[in-house]
């Protein structure tokens, strides 16, 4: 049980410091795009170290389906885990949903409590979706999974590569790389029409990198 409680308590940490930042940008200006982006990176470098040797802080429902279809997760695990990413999340924006209500603001000016939303077209979120994490899942098998990879420093080059792809992916979708980062706000929030998007293309990339990591990396 300590492992679904690490990954519930890392995504509500995630999830409550990313969105947060979001909402206090949409209410203040005082963060701006990279400070936002900034945020994600450190927050998520932080909770690896944290809750890495604890359940792997997967942290990402796309993450634990690439590791259940690579044989590095059983299926029984990966439902769980899942299931305690989204608890998290859900959690977090309920938090973070409270603690606005003084502000007086509505949803929209709350930036949607922090959902990702597509700035152009559909097709355009998705495929910058689906390569965000695919990169991002290659990141993960190489640093923290090869056997010859450094571990130690795992948490830095994953939560950089958050950071990095949230600097510039961000104003265009979102950079969410992360179905629990996007299922909390969208349902809290109301704003639905375009979650698919941000469920389907990190599932996809993050497959296609366990996949590429398989034949062509771990071979």
């Amino acid at each position: 049980m300590k492992r679904y409680w690490a990954e519930l308590v890392g995504t509500y940490i995630l999830v409550f410091a990313g969105c947060g930042a979001i909402m206090v940008e949409s209410l203040t200006g005082a963060m701006g795009h990279v400070g936002i982006a900034l945020v994600f990176g450190f927050v998520v470098s932080a909770i690896i170290y944290t809750f890495g040797h604890v359940s792997g802080a997967h942290l990402n429902p796309a993450v634990t389906i690439s590791f259940t279809l690579s044989h590095e997760l059983n299926v029984k695990d990966a439902l769980a885990y899942i299931l305690s990413q989204i608890i998290g999340a859900l959690l977090a924006i309920a938090t973070l949903a409270l603690l606005f209500l003084e502000e007086h603001k509505s949803i929209q000016d709350l930036a949607y409590y922090g959902a990702t939303l597509p700035r152009g077209s559909w097709y355009q979120s998705f495929v910058f979706e689906l390569i965000l994490t695919f990169i991002l899942m290659l990141v993960i098998y190489g640093s923290a999974v090869h056997g010859k990879a450094v571990k130690s420093f795992a948490g830095l080059a994953i939560g950089f590569t958050v950071g990095l792809e949230a600097m510039f992916a961000g104003p265009i979708t979102g950079a969410s790389m992360n179905p629990a980062r996007s299922i909390a706000p969208a349902l809290i929030s109301g704003n639905i029409s375009e979650l698919w998007i941000y469920i389907f293309a990190p599932i996809v990339g993050a497959v296609l990198a366990g996949c590429f990591y398989q034949k062509v990396i771990e071979e």
